[in-house]
């Protein structure tokens, strides 16, 4: 089923793209115009304003609806080669640059274009600001619209300045429309406390002018300003909390990230209970089908269908126009392979991430399974515990079956805009005939895939669009989100509490899991490591790994100290893959705990200074 994104936002976002877009900014020091001589008529009505917001929507989009390949910087996604097009014009190649920007180490120094690209867009949400201030109390123009667009510009200038401080620690701070060059020639870089007090500004202000729902899907709402101050509070608690030693000048206080926490759970209880806002299909775990079949998946696969669109689950996202629009996403090119719309999957899950689902069962881990290749290993297909036999999947979490596909799973394949029919996943075993059960079939084409599994997440299981037509709203907070860093903020400042137990227990729910047992909830520790693992497999894929990695500071947790020997990467037929962190020096690590600020900035505005590890 699909749903079309509401018409009124429709028009405005493509709209808004033709008139507003023209072009993307290059640099900092080289904005977009804002003062074209087609605008010099515009900003006269409150029609003009609500154009004006919805063309901003269209630009921020393409800022965050990528996000998902940002999770190759942890260890369960792997983005092979350089997944983004240079020629990809509606992206505005925020996420494009050399290789290797999406491995879980060396990305920090090439993401020099989404620092360019974010500026652009918070020069573009001042633009909103200043002509929005300019048309208040001008007769005919009602102040309460305003004042919500104003609302909507400042918490989208809010997140893009998260976006940069959560990436480059201390950065410039622009609060107002950039016509030219010298403005921002010799802007230094503002401490990350009084930026984050600024984007705090932003949000609190949002909270109070946005309204209580938005009737259009896509525009923002009280909860969605709500929810991003509490992540915001909760990422500057992390920060005081474990520190960030490599952003020169910050200072960790433990009880300023005491306070931070008790203010995120604060923020996070509030989106919680107050706004009336329920997971998708009220978190019920739905129908799954057989090993090997298809035709029914739980309700966790819905939710990255355009059918979740608007759903309250969805507290803030950037919707799609689909085909013929040019506003499409891109997901399932991304995820799927060449049987899927000719897609090139870019994106897929790596063998590490099937042992993080646990039983439905006993709800806790299972015995790990042991890669066998079935060329080499007679029985291998058979073999308990066996990655190989389909039989070592059974009675797993229901997010399982809906976000991977192992040897055997079926999609349906899709070429031309029309179904091909069942399609079965075979690893190694790529566009070929195969015989299952006396069924004839043609195996699904990942020629690319080095891992065992291919993402059915964000897999469309209807024909009738491209790889690049998707109107799915990408989600930018969705409430399981806010259930998970409620428990973490909570958990901070007093253990584990019975309401973030419960909310842990509703996100559990939801793979047909059985509430934590009284081990898992039996310290701060333990209920930290439960809330971790419920952010890996029900974030899987939507590139919220590696930032809580760096959050953290769990990089040596996870891969070792530096200098030390490093974590593999394999495949379900017990391969090496890839080797990461290898002798890896500590630099290495800072670096990858800090982005560097891009040089070309630098040779154009000698104020701006580089972080520590990068000079």
């Amino acid at each position: 089923m699909k749903r079309s994104i509401a018409k009124i936002y429709l028009i405005g976002m493509l709209a808004g793209w033709g008139i507003f877009s023209s072009g993307c900014v290059k640099g900092l020091l080289d904005q977009a115009p804002t003062v074209d001589l087609e605008l010099t008529n515009f900003w006269k009505t409150e029609s003009d304003a609500t154009l004006g917001i919805m063309g901003t929507y269209s630009d921020m989009r393409a800022l965050f609806d990528r996000d998902y390949l940002m999770d190759g910087h942890g260890e369960y996604v792997r983005v092979r080669g350089s997944a983004v097009s240079s020629t990809d014009l509606r992206l505005g190649d925020a996420y494009q640059g050399s290789g290797g920007i999406y491995d879980p180490t060396g990305y920090a120094d090439k993401w020099d274009k989404m620092y360019r690209y974010l500026y652009g867009g918070i020069n573009r949400c001042n633009w909103v600001i200043d002509n929005v201030n300019l048309l208040m109390g001008k007769e005919g123009i009602s102040t309460e619209n305003m004042e919500r667009i104003l609302g909507e510009a400042r918490l989208l200038r809010g997140m893009c300045y998260f976006k940069l401080i959560s990436m480059w620690g201390d950065v410039p701070y622009i609060s107002k429309t950039v016509t030219s060059n010298d403005e921002v020639a010799n802007l230094t870089r503002m401490p990350i406390g009084q930026v984050k007090d600024s984007i705090m500004e932003d949000f609190a202000y949002a909270f109070e002018k946005l309204p209580l729902q938005s009737p259009e899907i896509g525009r923002a709402s009280k909860p969605a300003a709500l929810a991003f101050r509490g992540k915001l509070q909760l990422y500057w608690a992390c920060w005081n909390n474990f520190g960030w030693p490599e952003l020169e000048g910050f200072v960790p206080d433990a009880a300023a990230a005491m306070a931070a926490y008790t203010a995120a759970a604060a923020d996070f209880r509030s989106v919680i209970n107050d706004f009336g806002l329920t997971l998708f299909r009220n978190g019920e775990p739905g129908e799954i089908d057989e090993l090997g079949k298809a035709e029914k998946l739980p309700n966790y696969f819905y939710l990255f269908l355009p059918v979740a669109n608007g759903n309250p689950e969805m507290i803030m996202s950037f919707p799609h126009g689909g085909t013929g629009t040019n506003q499409g996403e891109e997901l399932m090119r991304d995820v799927a392979g060449r049987s899927h719309e000719g897609s090139q999957g870019w994106v897929m899950p790596r063998y590490e991430i099937a042992d993080r689902y646990q039983s439905t069962v006993t709800g806790d881990f299972v015995t790990p399974l042991i890669p066998m290749n079935p060329t080499d290993v007679p029985g291998a297909r058979t073999a308990p515990n066996s990655a190989v036999n389909p039989q070592s999947y059974l009675n797993r979490d229901y997010r399982m079956k809906s976000s991977i596909m192992w040897d055997y799973e079926m999609s349906i394949g899709m070429i031309s805009l029309k179904s091909t029919g069942w399609c079965p996943f075979i690893y190694k075993t790529w566009n070929a005939a195969v015989t299952i059960d006396g069924v004839k079939y043609t195996s699904y084409n990942t020629d690319g895939n080095n891992s065992g599994y291919v993402f059915r997440k964000f897999l469309r299981n209807y024909a009738g669009q491209g790889r690049s037509d998707g109107d799915y709203a990408w989600p930018v907070m969705r409430l399981a989100d806010v259930f998970l860093m409620y428990a973490e903020a909570t958990n901070e400042v007093s253990g584990p509490q019975a309401d973030a137990i419960a909310l842990v227990n509703k996100v559990r729910h939801r793979g047909n899991l059985p509430p934590l047992s009284a081990a898992k909830t039996a310290s701060k520790e333990t209920f930290f490591a439960t809330i971790e693992q419920e952010r890996i497999v029900e974030l899987l894929g939507e590139g919220q790994r590696g930032f809580d990695l760096r959050r953290w500071r769990a990089l040596e947790r996870v891969w070792g100290p530096p200098g030390g020997a490093g974590l593999w990467r394999r495949d379900t037929h017990g391969a090496n893959q890839q080797r990461y962190y290898q002798n890896t020096p500590e630099r290495t690590y800072q670096q990858n705990y800090i982005f560097r600020i891009p040089p070309g900035e630098r040779d154009r505005n000698p104020n701006l200074t580089q972080n520590t590890p990068w000079l």
